[in-house]
């Protein structure tokens, strides 16, 4: 009972402490951590005790897991190099610089000192995705934090496993059988096996999905076994567990568009976000609340008050400054002399380098020193320290300097031109599918592609001004009338269930289509309130210009900037315009009633039209059907 009483106040806490961070805009894990600071000063607050055990084995898991199956692979192996520079480089090159210091200010043996600074040396996946997706960075810096994170925790614990068995206190390793040789071999097998691992659960798991997964909740339970079907065996093989995991979270959320269905996916996406929203939440409290009993041990420790204040703010002013000494020399060297790396602003390499928040990796892997570790009680508190201190120093002051250095991410206007852009190609394709069926009747013909233009308009709609209702485009205004119809249907449904006048498993059917259409409806409106707060569009395209984009002008005078030519003459209405690049007309876009951007080009010919709406420079090629 006191078992679930205390889940059950950690859920509710977390609950609690998430909606008072977004009332007054704060990061959820800096106050759930103030949260957990306090709780744990409170007589009536429990000991919480956070296990090594539990950690490493019940949360991070299913915590890399969600992260990994959200992660683009090919934005992973686009940019490993600066990865694999992070995850291993600099956690080597961070435990090295810790273990240097807290052995000249604590006098550990080396191996102690290299142990402690493997621990505090890894940024944490949970809190690099918890304030990154906050901040909203750009994509590039946001898939370099996730990858580092997700592999840095093996590179770390591997190098925690070696500093304990050369300083005598890993159980059956004795410290003089520890040799060079040995350690990059035990490296290459924690990296090499989790990685085999991790490719053959993702394997077994397609296959599975092929043949057996016709139900989303068979689906779905599939999808939770992963993350400890990859951990427990390669754990076992003494490989990497957290790199197995990793690797089948990306590869099967690489396969999963061939490897599920539709329903699959979306009952996926919902599970592992509300885990991944409760884990993730909980753990920062969890850190919070061994605040107490962290200090409480160090009372009895030999050292003095002013030895142990020096070695926990030197190692967190350690750990701040060793991340920019290894980040911007790498980053110079990549670009300049070795030139392996894309030439990225300046100001990302700092907001980089500033951005290595612990977590509670740190301080699991603190709780793995074996008791007789030389003043263990000190050196766990040292690792809360630097969770602590990292989280509310870079956590509170990097969304200010990426401000500051103008370091901002994607223009959700950006996105929905490329979006628009993907959806024009795929349209093609299933249009072109579509006159090759000869088995369809020209009534069936015409309304899957009365359908397909409908879905492609709905989504170039999505660009241009939004000023009010005067200018709702055709989309928002069906998806306005078709809300208000869905709540008179779902009215009717539940008069017909209150008066049992239908089964309830009937009922329950025609609930999940409507509540499915109102999701759909509901997710389009949010990111149209996104895109009307963006002020700027950059021209971004999937394919390369083609030679009419090549060989137009970027703008020409306008015939009738105030709006489309035939529109203006014949009364009727447009929804965004577009303009000639040969002779200036001015026509409205195919969301409009008349259409007469595309049927100027049926008349004319001329190739190349430009939206004029404010803010947008792209261009649109009728011919060849690209944007530039």
């Amino acid at each position: 009972m006191e078992i679930a009483i205390g889940l059950l106040a950690i859920a509710a806490t977390v609950l609690g402490g998430s909606w008072l961070a977004d009332r007054f805009d704060l990061p959820p894990p800096l106050v759930l951590i103030v949260i957990g600071i306090l709780g744990s000063y409170l007589p009536f607050v429990p000991e919480v005790a956070l296990s090594p055990e539990v950690v490493l084995l019940g949360i991070l898991p299913p915590l890399l897991y969600a992260a990994a199956i959200q992660t683009s692979l090919v934005d992973f192996r686009n940019n490993r190099g600066v990865i694999l520079s992070l995850s291993v480089g600099l956690v080597l090159f961070t435990a090295l610089g810790v273990a240097v210091f807290l052995r000249w200010a604590l006098g550990l043996d080396f191996g102690v000192a290299f142990a402690i600074g493997a621990v505090v040396a890894p940024p944490d996946a949970v809190a690099a995705t918890a304030v990154g997706r906050r901040i909203g960075l750009p994509r590039r810096l946001v898939s370099i934090l996730e990858g580092e994170s997700l592999v840095n925790d093996a590179t770390a614990l591997v190098s925690l496993r070696t500093a304990l068995a050369a300083a005598g206190l890993a159980s059956g390793v004795a410290s003089n059988g520890v040799t060079f040789g040995g350690v990059v071999l035990d490296f290459a097998w924690a990296s090499l096996g989790g990685i085999a691992v991790g490719v053959g659960v993702a394997l077994v798991v397609s296959v599975l999905r092929r043949h057996f997964s016709t139900e989303p909740a068979f689906d779905t339970v599939l999808s939770f076994m992963v993350p400890f079907a990859a951990y427990v065996p390669a754990e076992e093989l003494h490989a990497s567990g957290v790199i197995a995991v990793v690797t089948a979270g990306l590869v099967l959320g690489h396969k999963s568009p061939r490897t599920q269905t539709g329903a699959s996916r979306l009952s996926e996406r919902i599970n592992w976000t509300s885990i991944q929203f409760l884990l993730e939440n909980a753990v920062f409290l969890l850190i919070g609340l061994q605040v107490f009993y962290v200090l409480a041990k160090v009372r009895s420790s030999e050292l003095s008050a002013g030895q142990i204040t020096l070695a926990a703010v030197g190692t967190l002013v350690a750990v701040l400054l060793l991340r920019p000494l290894w980040i911007v020399p790498f980053r110079f060297l990549g670009t300049r002399v070795f030139r392996i790396e894309a030439q990225a602003p300046w100001s990302h390499t700092v907001v980089l380098s500033w951005a290595g928040m612990r977590g509670v990796v740190t301080l699991a892997a603190a709780l793995l020193l074996p008791p007789e570790t030389q003043h263990r009680d000190v050196l766990v508190l040292i690792a809360v320290v630097v969770t602590i201190g990292t989280l509310l120093i870079q956590g509170t002051t990097l969304p200010g300097l990426a401000r500051w250095l103008d370091v901002r991410g994607p223009d959700p206007r950006e996105d929905a031109l490329q979006a628009a852009t993907v959806l024009q190609a795929a349209t093609r394709s299933g249009l072109d599918v579509l006159e090759g069926m000869h088995d369809v009747d020209e009534a069936t013909r015409e309304m899957l592609r009365s359908r397909s233009e409908d879905r492609l308009n709905q989504m170039w709609e999505r660009l241009g001004p939004r000023s009010g209702d005067a200018d709702e485009t055709p989309s928002a205004r069906y998806r306005r009338a078709r809300m208000q119809m869905l709540q008179a249907e779902r009215d009717e449904v539940l008069r017909l269930r209150d008066e049992g006048r239908a089964d309830h498993v009937v009922l329950r059917v025609v609930l999940g289509s409507l509540d499915l259409e109102e999701t759909m409806l509901d997710r389009i409106d949010d990111q149209e309130s996104r895109l009307a707060e963006s002020e700027m569009l950059p021209v971004d395209t999937i394919d390369a210009p083609c030679e009419h984009l090549q060989e137009t002008d970027v703008c020409i005078e306008p015939r009738t900037p105030e709006g489309c030519e035939e529109c203006l003459r014949d009364g009727t209405t447009w929804v965004h315009l577009r303009l000639c690049l040969e002779c200036g007309h001015v026509g409205c876009c195919d969301s409009s009633e008349m259409k007469h951007a595309t049927a100027h080009f049926h008349g004319t010919r001329h190739p190349v039209m430009r939206s004029i709406e404010p803010g947008e420079g792209w261009r649109w090629c009728f011919v060849d059907e690209v944007v530039g």
